[in-house]
């Protein structure tokens, strides 16, 4: 027997939406910081849990787990930002809402008499 190559008939199949959640998850990390990132991210993760459930049901028959895999944690990464964001613009907007309220006693007063 020489070093011969083996040789198997067994087909090789792509996991559905992995290039899907790879893409989302791009653009998960490249819009974090606006809301379009945060649901880039929830739509990522929601489309990569049927993939990784039948990789890991077979997982010698699927050959593009690594894009799969890498756009669900850049998914959980842009979700991430993406609350971050959303936390501290909520958090921007009490203070700098308050801050008027309290700078602008007129708009304060008009407010009270109406």
């Amino acid at each position: 027997m020489e070093n011969q190559p083996l040789t198997t008939n067994q087909q090789f199949e792509k996991l559905p939406n992995a290039t899907a959640v790879l893409i989302l998850g791009i653009c998960s990390i490249l819009f974090g910081c606006v809301l379009v990132g945060f649901i880039c991210g929830i739509i990522g993760l929601a489309l990569s849990k049927k993939p990784m459930m039948m990789y890991r049901m077979n997982p010698m028959k699927y050959v593009n787990f690594g894009a799969l895999n890498t756009g669900r944690v850049l998914s959980i990464i842009g979700v991430i930002l993406g609350a971050i964001a959303i936390v501290w613009g909520i958090i921007s907007a009490l203070f700098l809402g308050g801050s008027f309220m309290l700078f602008d006693s007129e708009l304060f007063e008009d407010l009270l008499d109406f």
